[in-house]
C-alpha cells in the first residue's frame, strides 16, 4: 500500500502550482501592480478584495473578490480537480485561491447576498477547514 493512498476514499487534494505574482506580493509590490502583470493571480486578487473591503468598498471588494475566485477555479482544473475535495491551506500556493473565496464569501454577505455567502462559506469549509477557520478569525 502507498503511504499517499486516501483510505477516505474521497479525491486526492490538489496542490496547485506556485502562481505567478506570489513573490512579488510578499515583496511588497502593490497587489494591483501585480494583478496588472499577473491577472491569473489569485492572490493579487485576493488582496485587492481585502484592501477594498477594509475601505469600505464592498462592492469593489465582491468584484475583485469573485475575478480571483474564477481565476483560481481555472487554476484548480488546469491542475486536476474535479469539482470537489480538499485545497488545503497548508500548501501556500493554494491560498490565493482560498483567500479570494474567503472575500467572496464576505463582501456577498455585506451586500446582502445570503446564498452566494452561504454557497462560498461552504465551498471554503469543504476545500479548507484550516482556511475557514483562519481566515474568519
Amino acid at each position: 500500500m502507498s503511504i499517499h493512498q486516501n483510505l477516505l476514499g474521497g479525491p486526492a487534494p490538489t496542490h496547485l502550482p506556485d502562481e505567478p505574482g506570489r513573490e512579488a506580493i510578499a515583496a511588497g509590490t502593490p497587489a494591483v501592480e501585480v494583478a496588472a502583470a499577473h491577472p491569473t493571480s489569485s492572490l493579487a486578487w485576493a488582496v485587492l478584495a481585502d484592501d477594498a473591503f477594509a475601505a469600505g468598498s464592498t462592492v469593489e471588494s465582491y468584484a475583485y473578490a469573485r475575478t480571483g475566485y474564477h481565476r483560481g477555479l481555472d487554476a484548480l482544473r488546469r491542475a486536476g480537480w474535479k469539482g470537489h475535495g480538499p485545497v488545503p491551506w497548508e500548501h501556500e500556493p493554494n491560498r490565493g485561491f482560498l483567500r479570494a473565496l474567503h472575500a467572496l464569501a464576505r463582501a456577498a454577505e455585506a451586500i446582502g447576498e445570503k446564498e452566494e455567502y452561504e454557497r462560498c462559506s461552504t465551498f471554503l469549509r469543504d476545500s479548507s477547514p484550516t482556511a475557514a477557520d483562519t481566515l474568519s478569525a
